[in-house]
């Protein structure tokens, strides 16, 4: 063969070398072949024991088959501080928790100030607002974004949800700031603010119907002046909707009450802003957001972009810290009998019959023989885990000071859990616990002026967007 020739024999063959690499083919094709499965079916030969447990697992909820019993008859729901309040709230099927937590936040301070039995607010009256601010907002990102492409990755995160219920406590914050509360009886429930599904899919049809007109019209030419306009007719629409399903908001209202001393107050005239003032009358922006985020830096300030529910307001912002630190504000707040909002991954490892959250609680690997675990920060980078559910610390268990487990109240009535509460083991908290809302007076002045910096902006695809959907 001549030296030519063998040339182009070398090459050839380095480039089909190079193609099946890029292919991602080099050491195979990387699927499963036929020795493959002979390797996994020779790998798995169950004894008597495994084959019981296949009996088992095949026939029967895994969770009631993987559920430790030890740990089960070891725990008590005894808890040694317990903040004082009335009632559970029920969001039914709805991903309001963020609201109705933000609302129980509140509910004891109102309770114990008018000597009441028991109080709600209207989470449907702030819930209403809250709907309409985001498709404002959701417009409004169609505006901004106008000449993106349609592929474009902030783009197809706001088409793939203009319209959910999820949110944040800063939502609460911006909303009762603007809109004020009123009390349940003002604005009670319904159909459709407890069971949100087919409202949201009609109204995020019709935006999305919106969001395909401005960007015609954009591509036309129009201006922003003239999306605005069309967008304000377009707000009319979303609003008849939501009257339609969730009813008319109230902009003054009467109201007086019975105390527990069944003494009846005055017949007097609200506005849902005067309300807030005369009855509640909480600063909520003396509130700070802590994150224990480990794939981020601690001690620092971070914001996420397109995480506002009110166009002309901030996005998302908090710092980040270590476990200890979390629980040790949290601690000194529930201690002071200060309710604490928290965010968490409900999902994990929680007994949802007996209201007990803690590591094991489901020995899935002695059910299996295999090892499930990560690491907060494996689970976190690699979409295991996410926060997902708000609730509100009312409790604590504490051993020679320390937290042993944490008193949970849930907005899932009171079918679920220990008659709508949870215990939450302190382990728990560890792993599964991402975000709380503390007093800045509960915390030290170098955290507190960490506020004062200039936050690193996340993008809106980092795991902790996932909070507000």
């Amino acid at each position: 063969m001549r030296k030519s020739s063998r040339v182009v024999v070398v090459l050839v063959l380095l480039a089909v070398v190079a193609f099946l690499q890029a292919d991602g083919y080099a050491g195979g094709r990387g699927g499963i072949d036929r020795e493959d499965i002979e390797r996994f079916e020779k790998s798995f030969v169950p004894d008597p024991v495994t084959k019981a447990v296949m009996n088992a697992v095949t026939s029967n909820d895994v969770n009631k088959l993987a559920l430790n019993r030890q740990m089960l008859n070891a725990h008590t729901n005894l808890f040694n501080h317990r903040i004082k309040t009335k009632g559970i709230t029920n969001q039914k099927s709805s991903g309001r928790c963020w609201l109705f937590a933000g609302l129980n936040v509140l509910r004891p301070k109102v309770i114990k100030d008018l000597k009441l039995n028991d109080f709600e607010f209207s989470q449907n009256y702030l819930f209403f607002w809250d709907k309409m601010e985001k498709a404002n907002t959701f417009l409004e990102g169609i505006i901004e974004l106008r000449d993106r492409d349609p592929m474009d990755r902030e783009l197809q995160i706001l088409l793939k949800s203009p319209f959910p219920d999820g949110g944040y406590w800063f939502y609460v914050v911006e909303l009762i700031d603007k809109y004020g509360v009123a009390p349940k009886s003002v604005m009670p429930e319904t159909q459709n603010s407890e069971n949100t599904r087919m409202m949201d899919r009609l109204i995020s049809c019709k935006l999305r119907q919106d969001a395909a007109v401005l960007r015609r019209m954009s591509d036309k030419g129009a201006d922003v002046k003239q999306l605005r306009t069309q967008k304000e007719e377009m707000l009319e629409e979303i609003y008849k909707v939501l009257v339609m399903n969730l009813g008319t908001p109230p902009t003054e209202f009467q109201w007086r009450f019975e105390d527990r001393d069944t003494v009846v107050s005055e017949l007097r005239t609200y506005t849902p802003q005067s309300f807030y003032r005369e009855i509640v009358n909480v600063d909520l922006r003396e509130y700070v957001s802590l994150f224990n985020c480990p794939t981020r830096a601690s001690g620092k300030l971070y914001q996420v972009r397109m995480t506002r529910n009110i166009h002309d307001r901030e996005d998302m912002i908090f710092i980040n810290t270590d476990n200890d630190r979390l629980k040790e504000y949290t601690l000194r707040s529930v201690l002071s009998d200060d309710p604490v909002w928290f965010v968490c991954d409900v999902g994990k490892e929680n007994s949802y019959e007996d209201g007990i959250m803690s590591p094991g609680i489901y020995d899935c690997e002695s059910l299996y023989g295999v090892d499930f675990r990560l690491t907060k920060e494996e689970r976190i980078l690699y979409w295991d885990s996410t926060p997902n559910h708000a609730m509100v610390f009312i409790g604590v268990d504490t051993l020679q000071g320390r937290p042993v487990k944490w008193l949970v109240e849930n907005s899932w009535g009171t079918d679920r859990g220990d008659d709508g509460l949870w215990s939450m083991y302190d382990e728990w908290f560890d792993e599964y616990v991402y975000n709380v809302i503390i007093h800045r007076k509960y915390l030290p002045k170098e955290v507190v002026a960490i506020l004062q910096t200039k936050p690193e902006v996340l993008p809106p695809w980092d795991p902790m967007y996932s909070i507000i959907r």
